[in-house]
């Protein structure tokens, strides 16, 4: 199954010529998940030839407009592209009442169904689960409500060895060793066994989004082991008590996240507008997490491909 993150803002609250607000979309099979929606997300999904047309679900960590305000703008466009297909959005308390205000008085009738469920802050719960994935929430300290996201691939069937499969195997029997299960004969004895006829399935694809909050170790169980953690930095450590008058956290802290969560491969963005150069903060978390990388604009990544 496909699962590919595209990068589409790594700023935060004041805008850089550099960096847009922030943005990410996975593609996964034939559907898009928007996570956040910072104002101008529409163009960059243009730059990045992206079908904003395929997003099926949009879910917004926070109200704070560096994460939502390019909402209206998208639900507008996908309108005028005479979108008919339903559409999920998962937000926060307050997110369905401004949409619903500003369809309002724009007098704009959109041709499609919203779904919107209201999400919580205070726990971790399963939020969607769909043919693919099952998407959990991340609870967050920030000055608003505001919660991330952990979205996984369902466990995969184990892989067929076509070559040694006999000739009088069935479709049904195909199905029991893909799923681990040995096939018997009337007597109850192995007729073939998953162990000569399969191979271990591939890792199932994750992705945990960790937006604005204050560094905090109780999202770390919830993060354990996933393969790729996008944590927030928004200033360097020499800042740490900025970070923290502000609910933000440094990119030494991110590393300890993922330090501590064993994940796979760790991504950070969101970065303070005083930062222009931002070589530092791949220094300064390497030396915590050395699987972690800076996040950029436009960035392509293929959960294959790791």
């Amino acid at each position: 199954m496909s699962f590919q993150l595209t990068i589409l803002g790594t700023g935060s609250a004041n805008p850089v010529l550099s960096r847009n607000p922030t943005a990410h979309h996975l593609m996964i099979e034939h559907d898009g998940y928007l996570i956040d929606c910072g104002e101008g997300t529409q163009i960059q999904l243009l730059k990045y030839k992206i079908k904003a047309t395929r997003i099926k679900y949009i879910f917004i960590t926070h109200l704070h407009g560096d994460h939502f305000f390019g909402l209206i703008g998208l639900l507008s466009t996908l309108n005028m592209h005479h979108r008919l297909e339903d559409l999920y959005i998962y937000g926060p308390a307050g997110l369905a009442d401004i949409i619903t205000i500003q369809l309002k008085y724009s007098d704009t009738r959109l041709n499609f169904k919203i779904h919107f469920e209201e999400t919580r802050s205070n726990e971790s719960y399963m939020l969607l689960e769909n043919e693919h994935v099952k998407v959990t929430t991340i609870p967050l300290i920030h000055r608003v409500p505001c919660c991330g996201f952990l979205i996984e691939e369902k466990t995969k069937p184990r892989k067929i060895v076509k070559e040694l499969l006999p000739a009088d195997v069935t479709i049904e029997q195909i199905k029991q060793l893909k799923e681990g299960i040995d096939v018997l004969d009337d007597n109850g004895k192995v007729l073939y066994a998953t162990k000569h006829y399969t191979t271990a399935a591939p890792q199932a694809d994750s992705y945990a989004f960790c937006s604005d909050t204050l560094y905090h170790e109780s999202i770390i169980d919830i993060v354990k082991g996933v393969k790729l953690l996008y944590h927030e930095a928004t200033f360097l450590h020499e800042l740490e008590e900025r970070a923290a008058e502000t609910f933000h956290t440094t990119a030494h802290q991110a590393g300890l996240i993922a330090q501590k969560a064993g994940v796979g491969k760790l991504l950070i963005g969101h970065f303070s507008s005083r930062y222009r150069d931002i070589t530092p903060f791949w220094t300064e978390v390497q030396a915590i997490f050395p699987n972690a990388e800076v996040a950029e604009d436009g960035r392509v990544i293929d959960f294959r491909d790791f």
